[in-house]
C-alpha cells in the first residue's frame, strides 16, 4: 500500500526533475488532527449541556411560537459552523504536505478552501537545518518544526508541528551533503 502511494505521487511530483525520487513525504503531525476533533467535540458538547440546563430551568421554553424556531436557527447555525469548522481543519491538516525529494524540497500549504501555495527549494542551496521541539506536548509527543535556512530570497523554509523532526532534519542534513558532492562533480 505505502509503495502505490510513493508510485503515485511520483507521478503526480510537480515540476519532476529527471531522476528525482521522493524520499519523505510529511504530514502535521497526527496530535494536531487530534486536538482539533476534541476542540470540535467540546464546541459540540458545552452547548448542548447549556441548552439542558437552560431548558431544565424553563421547560416551557421549546413549546413558544417565537422562542422555538429562534432556538432551532440558532442551533442549525451553530451546527453548521461546527461541520464548517471540523471540514476546514481536516482539510488543512490533509492538504498541508512537505515533501523531501532527492533534489529539492517542495512545500504545498492550503491556505483556505480555495488557495493552494507551493514553494521549493533545491538541496544544494540549503545552508543550514534546525530541528526545534517546544513546551511540554511536543516534547511528550515527538513533533516540533524544522527550519531550513538558505541564501535565496524566502531566508527561512519551515516545517510546522511535523512528527520526529530531529529526523527529518537528518534526512535533509544528509541529502544536501550528497546533493552538494553531486552538483561539485558536475559543475
Amino acid at each position: 500500500m505505502a509503495r502505490a502511494v510513493s508510485d503515485m505521487l511520483n507521478y503526480n511530483l510537480p515540476g519532476r526533475l529527471p531522476g528525482e525520487k521522493i524520499i519523505k513525504v510529511i504530514r502535521k503531525d497526527g496530535f494536531i488532527l487530534f486536538t482539533k476533533i476534541v476542540l470540535t467535540a467540546a464546541l459540540v458538547i458545552m452547548p448542548a449541556l447549556a441548552l439542558f440546563m437552560i431548558l431544565s430551568l424553563f421547560p416551557n421554553l421549546l413549546a413558544g411560537p417565537i422562542s422555538y424556531p429562534l432556538i432551532v436557527l440558532a442551533v442549525s447555525g451553530y451546527s453548521l459552523f461546527i461541520c464548517l469548522f471540523f471540514f476546514f481543519s481536516f482539510i488543512d491538516y490533509y492538504l498541508d504536505i512537505w515533501l523531501i525529494t532527492s533534489e529539492r524540497i517542495i512545500d504545498v500549504r492550503q491556505e483556505g478552501f480555495f488557495s493552494r501555495t507551493v514553494a521549493e527549494l533545491k538541496l544544494f542551496q540549503v545552508q543550514d537545518v534546525a530541528s526545534e521541539l517546544k513546551g511540554f506536548w511536543q516534547f511528550v509527543f515527538k513533533f516540533g518544526d524544522v527550519y531550513v535556512q538558505t541564501a535565496g530570497e524566502a531566508q527561512r523554509f519551515s516545517f510546522s508541528t511535523i512528527p520526529h523532526p530531529e529526523k527529518v532534519r537528518d534526512i535533509i542534513i544528509r541529502l544536501v551533503e550528497q546533493s552538494k558532492e553531486h552538483h561539485k562533480l558536475h559543475n
